[in-house]
């Protein structure tokens, strides 16, 4: 955070666009910075970056592009992509580098600040700690999956006192299945829980689970964590 405040980066070709944006999030009390395309960003990308509100067609380089980079650098900060797109393959390719949601143009402003809102308050700011792992029994915001600890709490994951970096949704979608045990959550339930809008198709969710998996080490032939009921869904035991 700078001044004690939550930071926002914004990158949008147009300057209308970031104007409404500026004004709309000032108004909430959130500090503002302004990028006019995706490698700006990618320049003005630091560790007090709280939030990426990123549209994805911008000129020297794309939203999409510009948050693979940021991301390579900053595991765990958060990446809102905008779009006039609502399209599948968009929404996929935005989750594949690693986005934690995203808002097809034109938006409400209402909206947009809901859902930032949700992201700053539910990700911990992207900002975790190294800790040691306590016992699960001995927190309740600790639940254990195997060897890995998810911190509900701090929204990390924990593995022999090493961090594991999920985006906020690669967590939500593994909080989701390790709370409901052995529960087969179908691709059209997991983005209804986490999104709680009708799903796009089956390709964002698998997205997300190749990348929490791969994360976790895991192998999609034999997985260890995330396990693939064929033709039904997901589940961990």
């Amino acid at each position: 955070m700078r001044d004690d405040k939550h930071c926002i980066l914004i990158a949008d070709d147009e300057k209308e666009i970031r104007d409404i944006l500026n004004l709309l999030l000032k108004g909430e009390g959130y500090t503002v910075i302004q990028a006019e395309n995706g490698r700006q960003a990618v320049e003005l990308a630091d560790e007090t970056v709280d939030l990426y509100l990123l549209d994805v067609n911008m000129p020297e380089m794309t939203g999409f592009m510009a948050g693979s980079e940021i991301r390579a650098k900053y595991e765990e900060a958060p990446l809102i992509f905008l779009t006039a797109y609502s399209g599948e393959s968009d929404k996929v390719m935005g989750f594949s580098v690693g986005a934690d949601d995203y808002i097809v143009k034109p938006f409400s402003n209402m909206e947009l600040l809901m859902r930032v809102k949700a992201i700053l308050r539910r990700s911990g700011k992207g900002k975790q700690t190294r800790t040691e792992p306590e016992k699960p029994a001995a927190n309740p915001n600790h639940l254990q999956l195997q060897d890995v600890v998810l911190d509900l709490e701090s929204q990390s994951i924990l593995r022999g006192g090493e961090t594991i970096n999920l985006t906020y949704t690669e967590f939500k979608i593994l909080e989701l299945l390790a709370t409901h045990r052995k529960k087969i959550y179908s691709l059209d339930n997991i983005y209804l829980s986490i999104w709680e809008e009708e799903p796009v198709g089956d390709g964002a969710i698998m997205v997300h689970i190749k990348n929490i998996r791969k994360k976790l080490g895991d192998n999609s032939r034999s997985p260890k964590y995330i396990k693939t009921a064929w033709g039904k869904g997901y589940y961990v035991d």
